[in-house]
């Protein structure tokens, strides 16, 4: 079996699955028709952006691997404008429920990225502002965006993940998929195992 390496614009409202539990939400299966490749990760229903699937069992299992700490970059829209110490908290680890989230690269963008509209848009409050972060993580707790800006007082209104690794959106519309390039793959096969990388350093001069 040839393996298959592709990339899919999730809208929201699509379960990360081709299997359908509800009838509430559309699947994987009414947008994509490769047999046999599954999401590495997930975002969850109400989330949008960049999901990556395979038939690659060996590079699933190395990308799902809490220690492989590759990079998930997100925009989200907050309600209200975060302050400087929000952000900073975010970019030390907050606590989420029982965790404290690994330190990440945040940041409160200057303008309103270039997205698409949401079906169904986001619900606006009269007289609260939004605001629109960046947020670089080398995780992904169940719900870890929500949760993280809920926790310094800003809770998620809207958020798409728009790369993993270096692996981006890069124009591809709504609801559509693509194969990976062959220089995607390559680099997609050399990722370095970063935290890995940083135990056996430890080791070394312990």
């Amino acid at each position: 079996m040839t393996n298959r390496y592709i990339i899919f614009h999730k809208p929201y409202g699509v379960l990360s699955q081709f299997t359908q539990e509800t009838p509430n939400h559309s699947t994987l299966k009414d947008y994509i028709d490769v047999p046999d490749v599954y999401p590495v990760g997930r975002l969850d229903w109400d989330s949008e952006g960049l999901l990556l699937l395979t038939n690659d069992g060996k590079l699933q299992h190395r990308l799902s691997d809490p220690r492989f700490g590759h990079q998930r970059t997100y925009w989200v829209q907050v309600e209200r404008i975060p302050d400087v110490d929000a952000i900073t908290k975010l970019q030390r680890g907050v606590e989420i429920q029982d965790y404290r989230t690994r330190p990440a690269q945040v940041r409160l963008l200057p303008e309103d990225p270039p997205v698409c509209d949401r079906n169904p848009p986001i619900r606006f409050r009269k007289n609260v502002p939004t605001a629109w972060l960046e947020m670089t993580l080398t995780e992904g707790k169940n719900r870890q965006v929500r949760r993280m800006t809920a926790a310094v007082g800003f809770p998620t209104l809207r958020l798409i993940r728009v790369s993993i690794a270096h692996l981006n959106l890069d124009g591809l519309p709504l609801g559509q998929w693509r194969d990976l390039s062959a220089s995607e793959l390559k680099l997609l096969h050399n990722l370095p195992n970063k935290y890995a990388v940083s135990e056996t350093k430890r080791s070394k001069f312990s």
